[in-house]
């Protein structure tokens, strides 16, 4: 039976949308004091090709019955792959920091990885449920999903963009275990992902200054652990109230990226514990209706996809949040609605969409 939108889902990303479009304008004010023309270009970037566009493919994706995303699994994944292939081809893809992950098309300039996320999930959902009696199986199971994962890392290594490839590893090994994956065969994923980052780091040894970060994070506070404290001393500044909307002391010159990846530390500056821990409820609360939906959902398609779909921004944001805290090793992950990035933030909705028509058919 068809239903209306899960309304209070559809509210709370709504609030997430605009709350992380004020954090976004408070945390680029350094570049309005170095830069002005930037500060303005990068707020109408983020209005037109994230939130409007993105707000267009919620429409419409809202409005495509999920089912169909099942039939066109395998075509539009491979489409996704084939896109981010582009990033390769000379005077089309765009490369920045040693990394090739963007497409330039005159005035059109987006990340295809967002769209392969997308894509990816869509698929191992339908995969997952195509092999539901055998998903236990070592040889028809475990095997085929390492395979997958494995074809899709290497295009993400080549880039080289390792924080993706975490973030979507871990979003599909939640995914697999929540298909009917054991226990014990994630664990040998898992330690094939701790030779993975070995080989990486032999293959690159900068990476190995993350790492060394992460366990080691007084070590040279100039050089390797800057960005890390530069954080902390931004989260520690903001105390239990913080120091008001604007009044961020560290985005001006101190901190990395303050409206990319370290932008929840500028959040925290200004709005405190307090107000971190209403962003950081605000997912968990996205989290909670998000998963009621997929639980609710008619079929076994649906209920993967959309958890799957919960599963990938629930991780990405709170990969981010952990490495700003020193929780997690610094990856330079986007915080989903609230970082710059149009590709980002319009295919975050367009699966918001997506998870909102799941809403139209589910189980009362």
């Amino acid at each position: 039976m068809r239903r209306n939108i899960d309304k209070v889902f559809f509210w709370t990303v709504g609030v997430l949308v605009l709350a992380g479009l004020f954090i976004l304008i408070s945390a680029s004010m350094g570049l309005l004091t170095r830069e002005g023309p930037t500060f303005y270009k990068t707020i109408f970037q983020q209005i037109i090709s994230g939130i409007v566009v993105g707000l267009i493919l919620l429409y419409f994706t809202s409005k495509i019955n999920y089912k169909a995303w099942k039939k066109f699994a395998l075509p539009f994944f491979i489409f996704s792959f084939l896109l981010t292939i582009i990033v390769f081809v000379p005077h089309i893809g765009f490369g920045s920091g040693g990394a090739s992950r963007w497409i330039k098309l005159g005035p059109l300039f987006f990340q295809p990885s967002e769209i392969l996320k997308f894509g990816f999930m869509v698929y191992l959902s339908s995969w997952i449920v195509s092999r539901k009696a055998e998903i236990k199986s070592f040889k028809f199971g475990f095997l085929p999903f390492v395979a997958i994962i494995a074809f899709v890392s290497l295009l993400l290594i080549l880039e080289p963009d390792i924080g993706t490839l975490g973030v979507l590893a871990i979003s599909s090994m939640f995914l697999f275990f929540l298909g009917g994956g054991r226990f014990a065969q994630l664990a040998i994923l898992m330690l094939l992902g701790i030779g993975l980052i070995i080989l990486l780091v032999k293959i690159e040894p900068y990476r190995m200054n993350r790492i060394t970060t992460f366990f080691h994070p007084s070590q040279d506070l100039q050089g390797i652990s800057y960005q890390l404290r530069q954080s902390l001393i931004a989260l520690g500044s903001g105390g239990i109230f913080g120091r008001g909307f604007g009044m961020s002391l560290q985005k001006f010159n101190y901190l990395p990226e303050p409206i990319g990846d370290s932008i929840f530390a500028v959040f925290g500056e200004e709005f405190g514990f307090i107000g971190s821990i209403f962003l950081i409820g605000l997912f968990l609360f996205f989290l909670y209706r998000g998963f009621s939906i997929a639980l609710r959902a008619p079929d076994d398609f649906g209920r993967m996809l959309g958890a799957g779909i919960v599963i990938l921004i629930i991780v990405e944001s709170f990969v981010n949040i952990g490495a700003m805290t020193g929780v997690l090793p610094l990856t330079g992950i986007p915080l989903l609605f609230v970082s710059r990035g149009g590709s980002a933030m319009a295919i975050t909705l367009a699966e918001i969409g997506v998870l909102l028509n799941i809403s139209k058919y589910r189980k009362l």
